[in-house]
């Protein structure tokens, strides 16, 4: 199970994030949401999420294959539809190497496969608590 651990104290809205193993990250709201811009924000987050899983599945299986995948860019959107009461995600994938089209359709159908893309596609349940 994913495990981190968030603190924000008085600064506004800084907040860092720590896992089990030490490593630190900031988040912050931008400037216009009363933050001061030291990190990204929760949604920024949120869509590096996809985005980073979505690079290390690709680079993970080109590398089972022996494809020559040189370099993979992922851009991500995240978008809110409040009147559809949905959250869209708009993922756009470069890649870089000397790879034939079925490769490349092949690298696309695996990028669905990514553990993040998974989670977000299929139910959620948030259970929360309250903790002395």
């Amino acid at each position: 199970m994913a495990s981190v651990t968030a603190n924000i104290k008085k600064e506004l809205y800084r907040i860092e994030i720590e896992s089990p193993t030490g490593n630190v990250l900031i988040s912050d709201e931008p400037l216009e949401r009363g933050g001061k811009d030291l990190g990204f924000s929760p949604t920024e987050l949120l869509a590096s999420s996809l985005a980073a899983c979505t690079s290390a599945t690709l680079r993970i299986y080109a590398d089972q294959k022996g494809w020559d995948l040189q370099e993979v860019k992922v851009e991500i959107g995240l978008d809110r539809d409040e009147k559809e009461n949905k959250t869209i995600f708009t993922r756009k994938l470069q890649l870089f190497g000397n790879l034939d089209e079925k490769q490349r359709e092949r690298l696309f159908k695996v990028a669905n496969a990514c553990p993040v893309h998974k989670i977000l596609t299929n139910p959620i349940e948030i259970n929360t608590e309250v903790i002395p």
